[in-house]
């Protein structure tokens, strides 16, 4: 018998020629503008770096909150570049990485803000209801500091530190408002009473006389045109009751008393008399009579241009 020599068949490993590198790790303690990349894989210290990029900014102006994403605004942050340098630092480096942005974009937000929270300055106004003076709320005007909130922002943007940012605003005082508006008369012909008016706040009352059925006092809207101290009286012309009467100078006899706050109605104002017995009575031919010193006294706190109400109540 024949011994087989065949040597026996040998079986060879497939050798495999692909080698794998290990993601490289970040030193610790590594900071990138304060997010701990430390002991992170580069990959993760990347998705580390652009998430905290990526959060959202929030603004917030009196008691109303808006939040913005970094993309909007053109963010750009090269996350890789500051690993790789991240990479090669020393234990318990702090680095600063500085994002890029599109400034149009920037500037576009900030006006559309500014837009929204911008106000025009309203005066108050004057109106007369249920016979009393009503003065309506003045509106401060308003514009957003768009200076500051771009600055602010740029910050936030290039930084990632993500911090509230509060909007500042400018205000304009209307030029009306109700400790402006001034004195204000109102003559209720009726109940011949005549009310001084600080705005929409009483300051006093008088009692007055007001024209005669024949000779009524106006009613409306009116304004002090001119004040005068010791008035001379000269006799309307026109009217037939005072036909024969002659100039009267200052003095205790003189129908106007010592003090005269005319009307823009034709000879008519608000006088002293030398008549009191007449106050309290529709007796005048025309005008508002006061006793003396009270005309006086009402007479220091009016003005030209102040506003007359004459109602029939």
């Amino acid at each position: 018998m024949l011994a087989d020599t065949t040597p026996p068949a040998t079986t060879t490993a497939p050798t495999d020629t692909t080698t794998t590198t290990p993601s490289q790790v970040v030193p610790d303690g590594v900071m990138i503008n304060g997010i701990d990349v430390g002991g992170l894989p580069s990959d993760q210290a990347v998705s580390a770096v652009e998430a905290a990029f990526a959060r959202p900014i929030t603004l917030r102006f009196s008691a109303t909150k808006v939040t913005v994403s970094p993309a909007v605004l053109g963010l750009r942050v090269a996350a890789d570049s500051a690993v790789s340098v991240a990479l090669t630092s020393a234990p318990g480096s702090s680095l600063t990485l500085r994002a890029g942005y599109d400034k149009a974009l920037v500037q576009s937000f900030v006006a559309k803000l500014a837009k929204r929270w911008a106000r025009t300055p309203e005066s108050s106004r004057l109106l007369f209801r249920h016979f009393i003076p009503v003065v309506t709320k003045p509106v401060l005007g308003r514009k957003l500091d768009v200076g500051k909130a771009t600055a602010d922002l740029t910050q936030e943007l290039v930084h990632a530190t993500r911090g509230t940012i509060s909007l500042r605003a400018t205000y304009t005082r209307p030029a009306v408002t109700p400790t402006s508006i001034g004195p204000i008369v109102v003559i209720k012909r009726g109940s011949n009473q005549l009310t001084l008016y600080d705005g929409p706040k009483k300051v006093r009352s008088f009692k007055v006389a007001t024209g005669q059925n024949i000779y009524p006092t106006p009613l409306g809207r009116f304004q002090i045109i001119v004040k005068w101290k010791n008035p001379w009286w000269y006799p309307p012309t026109q009217d037939s009751w005072a036909k024969g009467l002659k100039p009267v100078p200052p003095g205790p006899n003189n129908p106007l008393g010592t003090r005269w706050m005319g009307l823009d109605s034709p000879g008519v104002g608000i006088h002293g008399t030398d008549e009191p017995a007449s106050i309290g009575y529709s007796l005048s031919h025309g005008c508002i009579r006061m006793l003396v010193p009270q005309a006086e006294w009402l007479f220091d706190h009016v003005n030209v241009g102040t506003p007359v109400y004459i109602v029939a109540a």
